[in-house]
């Protein structure tokens, strides 16, 4: 299958990197040379702009920061024409960015009057789950366009779900990653607490990961620093998931839970923890190192 990847950062990178292992015929594009030039001693085949990866793909995905990428990207802006101008119609979009529902509904408009699909399919699992291809996706659109983004999906992933209409991908990605948000400030607390007591935070998170407070950072991505090898917490918070993505999605979360008049109380407290981690210059590690805001 001809694919068109865009955007290839810390996740988008090893997405296109499988589909390109898989054997489909993979062409990638990124504004960055650095990434494309990485990727390109990799074995990707690298576009000299999104307008040439895309000509006669079959599937095109993106992997963007924002929704003012992804609308950009696709509808144009500053009068110049948007990729929707420039891909085949019958071709079906996959985008795997996390970005606002309503943002994935307006491209989703703009495709279907162009004769194109579209799903909204952000993701799950980390850059470990993007290198590894276990990634879960998270998808909003119709079944038949679903099914025939399955083969495409199942190798970048492992866990394929299908939320609803378009948009309700969005809706699951931001539900999920504002619980990341906060446990991931909780977990933080409680390191921070045992190590201000003394204890040995490599013995306290075991505790903890053993018994009723166990969960995700503590199994796979402990936020202090040597208790996991391969964390970021234990690489200088460099690489994984940047604190200024993590406060856009809790950003993304309250706006949400603002127009439903959803209460999300802890929601907004991870978002001005994370605000203020931001601010202190932090903006680009990983969110994990917000422990550093915690401890004594």
């Amino acid at each position: 299958m001809r694919i068109a990847f865009i955007g290839l950062g810390h996740m988008g990178g090893p997405m296109a990197l499988n589909l390109h292992k898989a054997g489909h015929e993979v062409q990638a594009f990124d504004l960055s040379s650095q990434a494309c030039a990485q990727y390109g001693e990799q074995g990707l085949s690298i576009a000299a702009s999104a307008q040439q990866a895309v000509q006669e793909a079959e599937v095109v995905v993106s992997m963007l920061p924002a929704s003012q990428h992804v609308e950009a990207l696709y509808l144009g802006r500053d009068g110049q024409d948007g990729l929707l101008a420039h891909i085949a119609k019958g071709a079906l979009i996959i985008d795997s960015s996390t970005i606002a529902a309503v943002s994935s509904q307006k491209v989703a408009k703009a495709a279907a009057a162009s004769g194109m699909g579209f799903i909204d399919a952000p993701v799950s699992g980390g850059t470990g789950g993007a290198i590894a291809g276990t990634l879960t996706f998270m998808v909003g659109g119709s079944s038949t366009d679903l099914e025939r983004a399955r083969p495409v999906l199942e190798k970048m992933g492992a866990n394929i779900f299908h939320a609803g209409d378009v948009g309700a991908g969005q809706t699951a990605k931001i539900c999920n990653n504002m619980l990341l948000g906060i446990l991931m400030v909780g977990t933080s607390e409680a390191i921070a607490l045992g190590v201000a007591n003394g204890l040995d935070p490599k013995v306290l998170s075991e505790i903890m990961r053993r018994s009723s407070g166990g969960n995700w950072a503590l199994e796979k991505y402990n936020p202090f620093p040597g208790v996991h090898e391969n964390a970021p917490a234990s690489k200088d918070y460099a690489g994984g998931f940047g604190t200024d993505l993590m406060l856009k999605d809790l950003g993304l979360a309250q706006e949400n839970a603002m127009a439903v008049k959803a209460s999300t109380p802890l929601g907004g407290m991870a978002r001005a923890l994370y605000a203020m981690h931001s601010l202190d210059g932090n903006g680009g590690l990983d969110f994990s190192s917000v422990i550093k805001k915690l401890m004594p």
